[in-house]
């Protein structure tokens, strides 16, 4: 019977508590009178109306306050609330009912007690209903089990929304808050975080969700490395900066990332910087539609610019920054361009006409296997590119020209991270030579998390295949940081510049791959298969370093750096090529690149950039 009535449409189940309400109530006043009067047997028939109209008084009072909009399934303490509320209308009213109808043989203080049977029948039914059809769903339940790492408001509002949905059910809390343990949050009994792993096989439970936006990057480190290993699948909530009004959705949760295991948090941009460059200009993105350059326009957006313009060779790519910025900031002047750089005519009319204050040229080809197959357009976009760019802003008279470069311009052993320091050599000396109005700028960071050259999406990939992960070397090492992240300090260092300095993030201490591949297979819940027994999920496999790759990354060629006023963001003091050398052998450089030329750009490339120092050719011929 029960299950056919927890499968009753919710308007039919709204009128049966109704009903219900309209029995409890004269029975909660005849209890009150019973025992005022201390035997259930009392003669009512002088005052008898009062028990007919009093559901006529209360229901409607019930109506009113909400106790009938309230799901009984996902019910919570605050429930009482409204019950005591309504309740204690109710009785004001049939005391003035008393009076005006100048009843007599009913003893007044049973009013009183009315008031607290009442309570007690109204709020007890509510709960007892709700223990009912939590068992129900308990004994045919498929869904997955989990437990909330978490007994807040946020954890909370993730339980009651986990209830609501068809494919999780919250079977503990865990929380570090002593007063909370041993108490009941939303039904669901909180534990001692110490005992985790005991509660959660007593229950079968194998995933685990972090429900702490407020908590620091290192606290959520702690807590994510006890139970690493431990066959656990791992999710969490995102930042309170990225929850609205406080309201958890089901899509915020996520799997715990490897931006969650950097123990590091970010500092809190520095306002000034980040919009000195950007409020009220019009700002340039090359490079817009990609991971970085994508990620710099929607923190432009963010600081009031007068207008944006997305310079994009991939039409595609183009598109979709320009939807998300538009559906985020439908106030906003976007102009979308499609161009290459190395047409420099065409940027400089494009700055002109849109008089462009401030450019984050974040044009660039980044993958090392590919630009080291494709020497010659890897040159002339990355490194010819950018001379054409910070040109075309000069000419245009553009105040503020960013390059964005990469830690692998240091002391590269690839061709993408030698064209990187010839892009930063060839800003460095237009910088020296005298750029005009335009003040000129690098910033230099290593990976961000997410990019499309990041190893953290084809991490993913394998595992959601069943493996294996594939990596370069047991020691290569790399430094990672958020794309938000390095996005913001990329905006603030260019508000520090002078004129030709290089700036260089504080990337946090490097990690190593093999741990990231392994602490990524732990946190999905699976097991790093032994090669020696072969037990476990997913195996990690080691398939030789890639062309021009490097065990480990630097971001300074030499130890000369100096500090800023902000904690994560270096001015290295680097040397530099003369322009009267530099720009003749650029040029030559770029007509070798024109004839399709190969060895005399690679002479060319190994002889500008002095710190280069390509690995041995193994692979397939280079064009």
């Amino acid at each position: 019977m029960f299950v056919r009535i927890a499968g009753l449409p919710r308007r039919i189940k709204i009128f049966i508590m109704l009903f219900c309400d309209v029995i409890l109530l004269p029975l909660a006043l005849y209890s009150a009178i019973a025992l005022r009067l201390g035997s259930f047997r009392v003669d009512v028939s002088q005052y008898y109306w009062l028990f007919i109209i009093l559901p006529f008084l209360t229901v409607p009072i019930f109506v009113r306050v909400g106790l009938y909009r309230a799901v009984i399934r996902y019910m919570d303490d605050k429930i009482i609330a409204t019950v005591f509320y309504g309740v204690s209308l109710s009785v004001l009213l049939l005391l003035a009912a008393v009076v005006m109808g100048q009843v007599s043989g009913l003893p007044r203080s049973s009013i009183v007690i009315y008031w607290i049977t009442a309570i007690a029948y109204i709020a007890s039914s509510r709960f007892l209903a709700r223990g009912v059809l939590r068992s129900l769903e308990r004994t045919g339940d498929r869904r997955q089990k989990v437990a909330i790492y978490g007994a807040g408001r946020s954890g909370l509002q993730t339980a009651l929304a986990l209830m609501s949905g068809p494919e999780f059910t919250p079977v503990a809390f865990f929380d570090d808050n002593k007063e909370l343990q041993g108490t009941s949050v939303a039904g669901i009994r909180v534990f001692d975080p110490q005992d985790a792993l005991n509660v959660m096989a007593d229950k079968n439970c194998h995933q685990l969700l972090i429900a702490m936006p407020s908590a620091t990057r290192g606290r959520r480190k702690e807590i994510i490395q006890k139970f690493e290993g431990k066959n656990l699948l791992l999710k969490t909530l995102p930042g309170m900066g990225e929850l609205v009004d406080g309201r958890v959705r089901i899509e915020d949760i996520r799997e715990v990332g490897v931006e969650d295991l950097l123990g590091r948090d970010p500092v809190p941009p520095y306002a000034d910087l980040i919009s000195s460059c950007i409020r009220d200009r019009v700002v340039l993105v090359t490079g817009a539609g990609g991971s970085i350059g994508s990620e710099l326009c929607r923190q432009i957006s963010m600081n009031a610019p007068k207008t944006i313009v997305l310079f994009e060779q991939s039409e595609f790519a183009l598109y979709k920054i320009e939807q998300d910025l538009q559906r985020h900031h439908p106030y906003l002047k976007i102009h979308t361009v499609l161009g290459d750089v190395l047409n420099r005519d065409h940027l400089v009319r494009v700055m002109k006409n849109f008089k462009v204050s401030t450019v984050y040229h974040a044009a660039a080809y980044k993958h090392v296997p590919i630009v080291e197959c494709n020497i010659i357009s890897g040159v002339m976009n990355n490194a010819i590119g950018t001379w054409s760019a910070v040109a075309a802003s000069i000419e245009a008279g553009v105040e503020n020209f960013v390059l964005i470069s990469t830690d692998k311009a240091v002391r590269p052993t690839n061709i993408m991270g030698a064209t990187k320091r010839l892009a930063e050599l060839v800003l460095q000396a237009i910088s020296q030579n005298g750029a005009g109005k335009t003040r000129v700028t690098m910033v230099r960071f290593g990976n961000v998390l997410g990019s499309s050259g990041s190893v953290v999406p084809l991490f993913k990939e394998q595992i959601r295949a069943g493996g294996p992960v594939t990596v370069t070397h047991p020691d290569v090492t790399r430094y990672f940081m958020t794309i938000p992240e390095a996005a913001q300090l990329v905006l603030q260092a260019a508000a520090m510049g002078k004129g030709g300095d290089v700036f260089v993030l504080d990337m946090g201490e490097p990690v190593r791959i093999a741990d990231l591949a392994r602490k990524m297979i732990e946190l999905s819940g699976l097991e790093v298969r032994d090669p020696a027994t072969g037990q476990g999920d997913i195996s990690i496999e080691y398939v030789g370093m890639r062309p021009g790759e490097k065990l480990y990354e630097e971001l300074l060629i030499g130890e000369n750096v100096e500090g800023t006023h902000h904690p994560r963001i270096m001015r290295a003091v680097e040397g530099m090529i003369e322009s009267v050398i530099l720009f003749p052998k650029l040029e030559k450089m770029k007509q070798a690149c024109t004839a399709g030329d190969v060895e005399t750009v690679k002479a060319l490339l190994i002889e500008l950039v002095q710190e280069y120092q390509p690995m041995i050719e193994t692979g397939e011929k280079v064009h």
